[in-house]
């Protein structure tokens, strides 16, 4: 497991569809060592902190494995897909959300530690920035969303760093099974009662699948 390219940005204001909109999505590969904290990516930003960022949401994780997919059903040529293309920060190598738990914790480099905290939700803008708005149907339903990351212990990381699991969370439930629980499988109610309890999953996460739980 290593990250293939760390990917960062700040807020910009551009025009799409009429209107200004200022997002932090067009994330930049960067080749030198970047330092990490509880606030995510020195030099990244987030333009809407309620969707995305914050301490519970600080990075942002991808398989690069999912590009070859996303290329056949964007009808695009994976080299015109750079690595950050869905926003993330980091672009991995070997993590997938079916083997992900929520509650994982990663060393990356020499000291930096991850925990994975909730999967990705995706709102209009990767839709700005892979100019296809029809893609965030597909994208959920994939399950191939990537995963927030809550900074545990703060470091430096670069492209090429190894990625080492340090912690397996136990009793969990894979991020992949997480996005499922909540936006397709609204039946499975033990599953969804034990989603809602999970630790470490993010509050807003708990409280949806409890609201909806308690709804039955």
């Amino acid at each position: 497991m290593r990250i293939l390219s760390v990917n960062r940005s700040l807020p910009q204001t551009i025009e799409w569809q009429g209107k200004s909109v200022t997002t932090g999505i067009f994330k930049i590969p960067v080749s030198e060592p970047i330092p990490v904290d509880s606030d995510g990516l020195n030099g990244d930003g987030q333009a809407d902190l309620s969707v995305h960022g914050g301490i519970d949401k600080a990075v942002y994780a991808f398989p690069h494995e999912h590009y070859q997919h996303f290329a056949e059903l964007l009808d695009r040529d994976p080299n015109d897909l750079p690595c950050g293309q869905f926003g993330e920060n980091l672009s991995t190598e070997g993590l997938l959300e079916t083997e992900v738990m929520i509650g994982d914790r990663f060393r990356i480099g020499d000291s930096a530690e991850f925990e994975v905290s909730q999967p990705r939700e995706p709102c209009f803008k990767l839709g700005v920035i892979l100019q296809a708005p029809q893609v965030l149907r597909p994208f959920l339903k994939s399950l191939k969303t990537g995963f927030y990351l809550r900074v545990v212990k703060n470091g430096v990381i670069q492209a090429g760093d190894q990625i080492h699991k340090i912690h397996s969370a136990e009793n969990s439930l894979s991020v992949a099974d997480i996005t499922r629980l909540k936006h397709f499988d609204k039946d499975h109610i033990v599953d969804r009662q034990k989603a809602a309890t999970l630790p470490a999953l993010t509050q807003s996460w708990r409280e949806a699948l409890h609201k909806t739980t308690d709804a039955k």
